[in-house]
């Protein structure tokens, strides 16, 4: 795989400064049961990297320490994780809003039984990924039958009460573009999804969170094998927007790798960039999950590269679709 980091380290992109820290996300391994073309994280079955229960502990110490509001696990698939279930209970039982980022055809998987039922129980928010309504679109992207499954999946979600008045469970999907473009609009593109996706299988969802793919890792690597990767940075570039600029994410997530080390999103993660040192109070070289307990990383600056567009091009981009200076 080509290393994109080298292309990216040379950058323009405006300062930015850390917020008021409101959202922890964890990855808890890269092991996925799927090999997704977008993919950034590099995931797949064959990926050991998995987080360990004393880091799963320290999790749950930095929620209380910091006053955290929201648990954002991601992964690979977080729910191959087996201290999965134990963090979910253990954030849950101290308010914190859980969002899972699942890929839905984790649900089918051996030793995955009752996992539906479980994320319901606990009232976690679920992430969806479904980059296309149609089979041969997802199939493309993410492998042949998992389109199928997708729909089981969702149907299932539904069926115990995600997306549906009053239950409380938020049922979100997210798509992203097959190449080198920008994703398109997303309100209409979310009209369509739910026209298409209630015609055809009777599924509900609540929002649909429109993410652009970031010329890094298995998706980087496929725009220099196809002479696209400069190209695709510059329509970065060209669509960067001021209003985005101060809404990106991380202002206000700090991204934790399954060895507990920080880092201010989930791309410089894959990047190996960690959260800059310095300011009033100094986090180690390398800051940690335990420097969490009694630092707080407001105001310190985040560590840009070219990448960063990819968050202000256009509409906007986030965990969370588009943003809301777009």
């Amino acid at each position: 795989m080509h290393a994109t980091l080298p292309l990216l380290e040379a950058t323009t992109f405006p300062p930015l400064r850390r917020g008021t820290l409101t959202t922890l996300q964890v990855n808890l391994g890269y092991r996925c049961n799927q090999t997704c073309v977008h993919c950034h994280v590099n995931a797949g079955p064959n990926r050991t990297e998995m987080m360990d229960d004393a880091h799963l502990d320290l999790v749950i110490e930095v929620l209380k320490a910091r006053s955290i509001q929201v648990l954002d696990l991601t992964g690979g698939a977080p729910e191959l994780n087996e201290g999965f279930r134990e963090l979910v209970r253990r954030a849950r039982a101290l308010g914190v809003h859980v969002m899972d980022r699942c890929n839905l055809t984790i649900l089918f998987e051996p030793g995955q039984e009752g996992l539906a039922q479980f994320l319901a129980d606990q009232k976690v928010e679920v992430v969806a990924s479904l980059p296309c309504y149609s089979l041969e679109n997802v199939d493309k992207q993410r492998g042949k039958g998992v389109f199928d499954k997708s729909m089981a999946a969702l149907q299932q979600l539904n069926a115990l009460g995600y997306a549906q008045p009053g239950s409380g469970l938020k049922l979100s999907l997210v798509y992203n573009p097959q190449g080198a473009t920008l994703p398109p609009e997303q309100c209409q593109l979310q009209a369509d999804y739910k026209r298409e996706l209630m015609a055809h299988f009777g599924i509900e969802f609540d929002e649909l969170f429109v993410i652009t793919n970031m010329p890094i890792q298995r998706f980087g690597s496929m725009l220099i094998s196809k002479g696209q990767f400069n190209s695709y940075l510059q329509l970065l570039r060209d669509n960067f927007s001021e209003p985005n600029h101060a809404a990106v994410m991380c202002r206000n997530l700090v991204s934790v790798d399954w060895q507990g080390n920080l880092h201010d999103c989930d791309f410089n993660q894959q990047l190996g960039l960690p959260l800059t040192v310095g300011g009033a109070v100094r986090m180690a070289a390398k800051p940690h999950l335990r420097d969490l307990l009694a630092q707080d990383p407001a105001g310190r600056p985040v560590r840009t590269a070219e990448h960063c567009y990819g968050c202000t091009a256009g509409q906007g981009s986030s965990c969370g679709g588009a943003l809301k200076g777009a």
